[in-house]
């Protein structure tokens, strides 16, 4: 069974999706609180909203390509390869994408990308329209969760099943690099869960009775949940640094090449600084040495 390489273009498009927010709206949201208040604009806000979505959304369609690559490696491996192909991968990919646009436009219809002055970002307002808040919560949360869940659950199931060798002999053998990514992944996909359940249950509430469950919410809830939710970009790296040798490998390599230019530049500047120094405090040659030697050759002459 030939390594799934082709998982690494779904690793990397998830990354994309978590750097989204890290590089517009984040900074955005930044601005806001140090001036109590969006000043920006209508356009920078809806801009902000898009992206914000576009990470989130991205994120769990990722998430979800991620496990199903994943139970088809694994739980399906003689069609893999066929299945897979690195030309099928980026398609899937390119899918994933598309699917994650057309489900933020009707933002801009229903009017639902608003300035929250409670996390002081432009986001999904719960409260604009019963229907598509709940439209979102199944389409973009609940569905994804349960295919997913599915996966692992297929997954995790083989894996027992290897591990007390109760499987036939077509069944496919799985090796440890095969256990670890699997781990690592799942991982992935729990703490999403957890950082994303508790504001999608509120706008699912919310949905079902606006008017009488809205004003109930304490607003330290909304906001922890919000903030809960979107920390959820910065754990991936972190998950990867903890489970995955190669990425440990990597950070390493990188922290110490920093490190190494970073000693290098100071070294240099330092030389340099000592240099300047040092031929300061050289003097030129007296004037009275230059008299005196010219007086000697009149003389000699």
């Amino acid at each position: 069974m030939a390594e799934p390489y082709n998982c690494n273009v779904f690793v990397v498009s998830l990354a994309f999706a978590d750097l989204v927010v890290a590089f517009y709206p984040y900074p955005l949201v930044l601005y806001a609180l140090f001036h109590d208040g969006w000043a920006l604009g209508n356009t920078q806000c809806m801009v902000s909203g898009f992206l914000m979505g576009l990470s989130v959304i991205g994120s769990i369609f990722n998430i979800t390509g991620i496990a199903v690559n994943r139970y088809c490696y694994i739980c399906h491996s003689f069609s893999y390869s066929r299945l897979y192909s690195y030309r099928n991968t980026l398609l899937f990919v390119a899918l994933i994408w598309l699917l994650t646009v057309v489900a933020i436009v009707p933002n801009f219809f229903v009017g639902s990308l608003r300035y929250d002055p409670r996390v002081y970002s432009c986001t999904f307002a719960q409260n604009v329209s019963s229907s598509y808040t709940v439209a979102v919560v199944v389409v973009h949360f609940l569905v994804p969760i349960a295919v997913v869940t599915f996966c692992y659950l297929r997954i995790w199931v083989l894996v027992i099943q290897v591990r007390r060798k109760v499987k036939t002999e077509e069944s496919p053998r799985l090796r440890p690099s095969d256990l670890r990514n699997f781990i690592t992944m799942f991982v992935v996909f729990v703490l999403f869960a957890i950082c994303w359940a508790p504001l999608n249950l509120i706008g699912l509430a919310v949905a079902i009775d606006p008017s009488r469950v809205a004003p109930r919410i304490p607003e330290w809830l909304f906001v922890v949940s919000y903030f809960m939710a979107y920390f959820n970009s910065c754990l991936n790296a972190i998950i990867y640094g903890l489970l995955n040798r190669n990425f440990r490998n990597e950070y390493k390599r990188i922290v110490t090449s920093v490190w190494v230019t970073r000693l290098f530049v100071t070294e240099t500047s330092r030389a340099a600084t000592d240099g300047r120094s040092m031929k300061s405090k050289q003097s030129p040659p007296p004037p009275h040495n230059n008299n005196e030697s010219v007086r000697d050759r009149i003389n000699k002459e």
